[in-house]
């Protein structure tokens, strides 16, 4: 499936009612008061997101007490990929203890909306003059999946800083790497 990825300055897309795995439902506008929000496309299967995870939720704990709010999305199709179900969601959530919020889009329309492509791929929205969340970057988190501690690029980070700063973000995107959201038939 063909999508058309958000340029750098589009508003966040507007969506509604996304369950969330501990049972309430989240719309964009319940996000909209974050000091900057980050949205990741994300599943349970793809180990590039696995590899991601614990970063994730260290990423969530160092940024929130200043309003960074991390949102990961699962849009992947559960019947082809069963691991991706909620229920399966809700059980990975619980055990990794995930300090985000993590939404299920089972109609795959958010993920069409923001032109997301893989897993993990990072969004990071923050506030215009006139409170209205725009893109300041789009990519990955980092530049080594497999090794923490080789990383020597914190793009995700860097762009968050630059924000909470008052700074433009100066690399406003990268190439996302991982696995293809897998569409519906």
């Amino acid at each position: 499936m063909a999508t058309s990825t958000l340029v750098i300055g589009s508003p966040m897309p507007a969506f509604a009612r996304l369950p969330e795995v501990s049972g309430t439902a989240v719309d964009s506008t319940d996000l909209s008061r974050a000091t900057a929000l980050v949205v990741v496309f994300s599943c349970n299967h793809c180990p590039y997101v696995q590899a991601y995870e614990q970063r994730m939720n260290a990423f969530q704990r160092r940024y929130a007490e200043r309003g960074v709010r991390l949102v990961a999305i699962n849009a992947n199709d559960a019947t082809s990929y069963p691991e991706d179900s909620f229920e399966e969601m809700a059980h990975r959530a619980k055990q990794e203890r995930f300090s985000f919020l993590y939404l299920r889009d089972e109609e795959q329309s958010v993920a069409r909306s923001f032109g997301a492509t893989h897993t993990p791929e990072f969004f990071l929205f923050a506030p215009d003059q006139g409170g209205v969340l725009r893109l300041r970057y789009h990519g990955r988190m980092d530049d080594n999946h497999r090794d923490p501690a080789a990383v020597s690029h914190h793009y995700l980070s860097d762009a968050v800083d630059a924000v909470l700063q008052g700074r433009e973000v100066t690399q406003k995107e990268t190439h996302s790497i991982g696995c293809t959201i897998k569409w519906k038939q």
